[in-house]
């Protein structure tokens, strides 16, 4: 475990430190968001609303998501960092500030009437501790899983089972064009597991109680 640890926490810093520079901290305008989610609101407004590539799926829960976080995510699919076409041809469209008003917009809903932040996750079955023990998962998304340790990393707690399956192996994906993410973090965990040892971790983390939330627009209702 030690010596699994050891090297993951240096890794951990120095990504902290990069990703925390995101843009130069822009600040974002929740207000001139909700003006610019139009491409948004066609997948992520719509409840159970599912993405059919690679596979069929959820699309994920992203009203009351941390602002740094999506716009860590933006940006990395704008770079290529995160291959997805779809999302890859949104974020290219997008300004920084774009991004940064967007994502304000998006953790703006969590200030709306909503379930209080969970307290510590519930404990899984022995199978599924040993699991989270191996990957340390508590670290960087906090013990109930919604108060990770940095803004740029997600709350995950309540969020698609299929979804987080699907972005879990993602991370193990590997000389894709058009699918895969590049994190040296979340690929040294994801690579450890084999995929039904993902599903077991998402399946958990879908359990738990979260603020994440899809919001309808009225359109949509």
């Amino acid at each position: 475990m030690n010596k699994f640890l050891s090297p993951m926490s240096v890794l951990l810093l120095a990504c902290i430190t990069a990703t925390s520079s995101y843009a130069q901290e822009i600040k974002g305008d929740d207000k001139a968001g909700e003006k610019k989610i139009a491409m948004c609101v066609g997948c992520h407004g719509i409840k159970g609303y599912q993405s059919s590539f690679p596979e069929v799926y959820k699309v994920p829960m992203i009203s009351g998501q941390g602002a740094k976080y999506i716009a860590s995510a933006l940006s990395a699919y704008k770079k290529g960092d995160r291959k997805h076409p779809t999302m890859r041809g949104i974020a290219a469209g997008l300004s920084d500030q774009d991004i940064a008003d967007v994502a304000a917009y998006y953790e703006a809903q969590n200030k709306m009437p909503a379930a209080p932040t969970p307290g510590p996750a519930a404990a899984g079955s022995a199978p599924v501790a040993a699991l989270l023990q191996k990957g340390n998962c508590v670290s960087c998304h906090g013990v109930n899983f919604s108060q990770p340790i940095d803004p740029t990393y997600p709350k995950i707690a309540g969020q698609h089972g299929d979804y987080l399956f699907v972005a879990l192996k993602s991370y193990k994906t590997e000389g894709k064009a058009l699918w895969g993410r590049g994190n040296p973090i979340m690929g040294g965990v994801a690579k450890q597991f084999s995929n039904a040892e993902l599903k077991e971790l998402a399946n958990y983390v879908s359990s738990l109680p979260g603020v994440l939330q899809t919001l309808p627009q009225a359109k949509f209702k």
